[in-house]
């Protein structure tokens, strides 16, 4: 059986929330379910996140359960194919020419921005 030392080393997500209502931080660790706290600033909130990842290791190692390993990245590779109709493709390449980069290195821009829209409308 492993030690709470070992997991502790272990790359657990941290996802730091700030609260536009009352002030300062909600912290989670999305792979522990249920391992949240908060912290009325950056620092706090993820000194008290450490804390709260050895509460919830502790009671899963007492109680028996298993523990989630943290996401691996590399089961990613980083790419994938996409088709689309001939007048989108023509469209960002000419965007992408006009803005002086590549249609790849365009993409990405637009798919981040449109995942970060999405994120802070879930949040509001």
């Amino acid at each position: 059986m492993r030690k709470i030392e070992e997991y502790l080393k272990k790359p657990y997500k941290i996802e730091l929330i700030p609260d536009m209502e009352e002030g300062g931080y909600a912290v989670s660790c999305p792979e522990l379910p249920g391992c949240i706290s908060c912290g009325d600033t950056i620092e706090e909130a993820m000194a008290n996140i450490e804390d709260a990842k050895i509460a919830w290791l502790s009671a899963a190692l007492e109680e028996g359960m298993a523990i989630p390993e943290p996401e691996n990245l590399e089961n990613y590779s980083g790419q994938f194919k996409i088709r689309m109709p001939k007048s989108l493709h023509k469209q960002l390449a000419e965007h992408s020419k006009k803005e002086g980069i590549s249609m790849n290195q365009y993409c990405i821009y637009l798919l981040a921005m449109n995942d970060a829209r999405r994120i802070l409308s879930n949040n509001s």
